[in-house]
């Protein structure tokens, strides 16, 4: 029988930059939207944000998960949690935007956010908030009763 080489890896965040953030904490949804809006807005197609906190909910890390459609992002668990595991996160704050500008959540936004909290609670990362930014405006899927 023919051996198999297997490679040996390291996994590791590698620092893109940074940015200096003047609240220390996300305290609230509205401190989601304020952070999660310098990423999100005036994008053409649907990007979806990972905000990864430590257990005083400061911000440790930021990824751009994925980059969608202009109507449409499919995002999966594991690479949502992946951040969450790399920067040892207490728990996340996800979001994206709606490039119509319209922030109510579709079926589908709804159903992702149960997803992620089903991994969240497998993996002990909390998920606190999932937040769809529009044109100067959101919605916190946990404050609509969703998480």
């Amino acid at each position: 029988m023919k051996s198999k080489r297997i490679n040996i890896v390291s996994i590791k965040a590698v620092k893109e930059s940074s940015l200096l953030y003047k609240e220390r904490s996300v305290r609230s949804p509205e401190d989601g939207y304020n952070l999660l809006k310098l990423f999100l807005e005036d994008k053409d197609r649907e990007y979806f944000i990972v905000i990864a906190l430590n257990t005083k909910n400061e911000p440790v890390a930021i990824n751009t998960c994925h980059i969608g459609s202009l109507n449409a992002s499919i995002v999966h668990p594991r690479e949502v949690m992946k951040l969450g595991i790399l920067s040892n996160a207490a728990s996340i704050i996800v979001g994206h935007n709606h490039p119509s500008g319209q922030p109510s959540p579709s079926k589908e936004d709804i159903e992702v956010t149960e997803r992620l909290k089903k991994a969240g609670v497998i993996l002990g990362i909390e998920l606190l908030d999932h937040i769809i930014v529009g044109d100067e405006s959101f919605v916190s899927l946990k404050e609509k009763g969703y998480i």
